[in-house]
């Protein structure tokens, strides 16, 4: 396994080299469960640390992302600098905040950030051995002064279903996507022209993802004929698509757009 692969087995977290490791912990701290008990890591929220306060999510969806200086701002209260080795989870085989805030750091430009395959296991208890985070003096920012990753918003996907160049990829389940139950949105159905490929394709029966090989089979003909720049990757409100996005890199492939308004945002504006 490649040092900085986006994604790490729970095995291979011993071989690690780094002294500087971070484990950090992107669970739903709401439920009663033993994500409360554990102490060492540093947390993040979905709604607070991961996106902005948004009063309508007719404008932005309703996880939009905060501001590059606001992410910074909650990077160094938490500690967080880029020399850290990180490794994320979630309680939701990565399908929720994880795979947001792993799309986060790398949009950064932070280097050595991977994510727990399968997300959260009891087993990983034993490597909470937290070092200590560095003194203050010794912090280093981030120099990125944009967004590094590719993303697009509701007037670029509007134009993009008028085009032949472009493919919209919907990963929420089929039910969804079909307009047969909507759960959270107002409004059931999908983007025009979109294709629905569900994030669930993406995991094995044990909720890990996919050997890479498989990914990049299965998505090697949306390649073939897009270039990543041209392929546009949403969910409901920009979070689930992250674990796509996650799988795409996993198989070696160049980050498509993530269009983070998504269906919350597109729905809302029919």
């Amino acid at each position: 396994m490649a040092q900085h692969s986006p994604v790490i087995n729970i095995e291979d977290i011993n071989q690690l080299k780094s002294n500087n490791l971070v484990f950090v912990d992107a669970t739903n701290r709401h439920h009663d469960n033993d994500f409360k008990k554990i102490e060492g890591l540093i947390y993040f929220d979905l709604n607070n640390d991961l996106s902005a306060t948004t009063d309508d999510s007719k404008n932005g969806g309703r996880h939009p992302l905060p501001t590059l200086e606001s992410f910074k701002k909650t990077l160094f209260q938490k500690g967080i600098s880029p020399n850290q080795h990180l490794i994320i989870f979630d309680e939701k085989q990565n399908a929720n905040a994880a795979s947001r805030l792993w799309w986060m750091f790398k949009a950064i430009g932070h280097e050595k950030v991977q994510v727990l395959n399968g997300g959260f296991q009891k087993e990983i208890k034993s490597f909470f051995k937290m070092k200590k985070i560095e003194e203050k003096n010794d912090f280093l920012n981030y120099q990125a002064k944009e967004w590094l990753l590719k993303t697009t918003d509701l007037q670029q996907v509007k134009e993009a279903i008028n085009s032949n160049e472009y493919i919209i990829i919907d990963v929420r389940e089929s039910t969804r996507f079909n307009g047969e139950h909507e759960p959270i949105d107002l409004v059931a159905g999908h983007i025009p022209t979109a294709i629905n490929i569900p994030f669930s394709e993406n995991i094995d029966k044990n909720g890990h993802l996919l050997e890479p090989h498989l990914l990049k089979e299965k998505y090697a003909s949306i390649y073939s004929n897009y270039p990543s720049n041209k392929i546009i990757v949403h969910c409901g409100s920009g979070v689930t698509a992250c674990h796509t996005l996650l799988a795409l890199a996993y198989a070696g492939f160049e980050l498509p757009k993530l269009y983070v308004g998504s269906w919350s945002e597109w729905s809302r504006n029919l």
